[in-house]
């Protein structure tokens, strides 16, 4: 990924600000050019390229499949459901324009804008975490990638030989192997191949889930409208009420975007402007939520309809529908927005957060090659063991053990620092540096984070607080961030220059 992206150059590093983004004598142990502040000249990032990676994000299998289950598990009219959805689209934007800024502005990634509140050796702590979050999400998102795949090669050529192991078939397993093999060939290209192939990922899937909605609405009729009336009208059963329920909603999509939200600071950095960013958020969270939403809502309903039951994974729904060049071009479209958002989303991260605990010998792409490594073996146990504790627990437990995280670096950055940062300081081991703290690690910001991080953790799955569980990625910010501020709000922040 170096070599391509970050070529040697003698030209001014500047910002889209104009700041001088030029290191002096950075620390190698801090420091390689993956690490490096991103010049203006080359941000390739605008707007269309930030709404896909929230649209792919969206589209994943894993995506519907958590989106379906909100219409029909938590016993809320679906129109609150639409609400909720669409609310979380908000707060998400509001968080990533946030902790995006100052990616944005200085060009660096999340391992090195973690430093500023972590200290530089301490970054490695919270990035890491990150890391392994991110492998278990590469697994999980290459299985559901292969079951894409496995469609496809079963409308060609057939359902193969008959058996299993760890609960895959034969076909399971070469549609799995494939798709591990395409996403590393992919990251091998660099990001902005990455952001090329995602420009056209995107909007092929909403291409093709119009197709299957005008599909199944012509083959179930008017007992679709019949249908979608019963998921509006709603159950109320849900444990704590409408509100616990319409809540668990919004948590719950919050917390799936969580991992991403974190270190968004990756992506903005290849932005040209937080214009940009900004208008990509937009357009790629709220409003491209509330057309997958409504897609979503429809077939799920025509699946109800044709089959006797609400089927909530797009490729249950195309391997039961009669028609081959129908199914192979689905199966296909939603692999390849499978794999795209696992590329950005959970190998980006792992990469540079690696790269981060010792630069000199682990570059990105060295990085990315370790967490295809773990996460194959996750993603190899998915059917078998990791997806009996349910979807919706996998997706809040990750996001409570990252949620204090952001809320540490926003509050830092805004609150404590009022948004200075000292480039030069975070590439820097000398102690007495700005953010060498305690021999490189900021001791009460981690403090902070453990103690944040039990109690996120602890209310995912304490009963007494199930139907709240899936909101508490808010309230593991909130407290992360306050506890930060109270904790720190005696030391001083120094002013910096870029």
């Amino acid at each position: 990924m170096s070599d391509t992206e970050h070529p040697p150059s003698t030209e001014p590093a500047l910002g889209p600000d104009g700041a001088d983004l030029t290191l002096r004598s950075p620390d190698p142990s801090l420091h390689n050019e993956d690490l490096a502040p991103v010049p203006r000249s080359r941000r390739s990032w605008g707007a269309f390229e930030i709404f896909n990676v929230w649209t792919n994000d969206i589209q994943s299998l894993f995506g519907y499949t958590l989106a379906a289950t909100l219409f029909i598990s938590y016993g809320l009219n679906g129109w609150a459901v639409f609400a909720g959805i669409i609310l979380a689209g908000l707060i998400v934007m509001f968080l990533c324009d946030l902790v995006g800024r100052p990616s944005v502005r200085y060009g660096i990634p999340y391992a090195v804008m973690a430093r500023a509140s972590m200290g530089v050796h301490g970054t490695q702590f919270p990035t890491l975490i990150r890391g392994i979050t991110a492998m278990f999400w590469y697994g999980a998102q290459t299985y559901f990638a292969s079951t894409a795949m496995a469609l496809l090669i079963t409308a060609l050529f057939g359902p193969g030989p008959q058996g299993t192991f760890l609960g895959l078939s034969a076909v399971g397993w070469i549609s799995y192997v494939i798709v591990a093999v395409v996403q590393l060939a992919l990251f091998s290209r660099g990001i902005k191949s990455i952001g090329v192939f995602l420009n056209w990922a995107g909007p092929a899937v909403y291409a093709v889930m119009i197709a299957m909605m005008i599909a199944l609405w012509a083959m179930a009729g008017g007992d679709l409208l019949s249908e979608l009336g019963t998921v509006f009208a709603g159950e109320g059963d849900y444990p704590g009420g409408t509100v616990a329920a319409f809540s668990a909603v919004v948590g719950t999509m919050v917390a799936y975007f969580a991992a991403v939200v974190v270190n968004y600071g990756d992506f903005a950095r290849f932005t040209r402007s937080e214009r940009a960013m900004r208008r990509g958020n937009l357009w790629g969270l709220p409003v491209s939520l509330a057309l997958f939403s409504f897609l979503t809502l429809v077939i799920t309903a025509g699946s109800s309809v044709l089959y006797g039951e609400a089927l909530t994974n797009p490729a249950d729904i195309v391997a039961r529908v009669d028609n081959i060049w129908l199914t192979v071009v689905a199966a296909l479209t939603f692999f390849v927005a499978t794999v795209g958002i696992n590329l950005v989303a959970n190998f980006i991260p792992p990469a540079y957060g690696l790269a981060n605990l010792a630069p000199s010998v682990i570059s990105a792409r060295t990085g990315g090659l370790i967490t295809a490594s773990v996460g194959f073996v996750v993603g190899a146990l998915w059917v078998a063991y990791i997806d009996n504790i349910g979807i919706a627990s996998f997706v809040d437990t990750l996001g409570a053990v990252l949620a204090p995280l952001y809320g540490i670096i926003v509050a830092d950055h805004y609150l404590l620092r009022r948004q200075r940062v000292h480039l030069q300081a975070l590439y820097s081991a000398a102690p007495g540096a700005e953010y060498y703290f305690t021999r490189g690690w900021n001791l009460r910001a981690l403090s902070a984070f453990c103690l944040a991080s039990v109690f996120s953790v602890t209310a995912v799955w304490l009963p007494a607080l199930q139907s709240w569980s899936g909101f508490v990625w808010i309230f593991g910010a909130v407290l992360g961030g306050a506890l930060h501020y109270v904790i720190a709000r005696g030391r001083k922040a120094a002013p910096a220059a870029s």
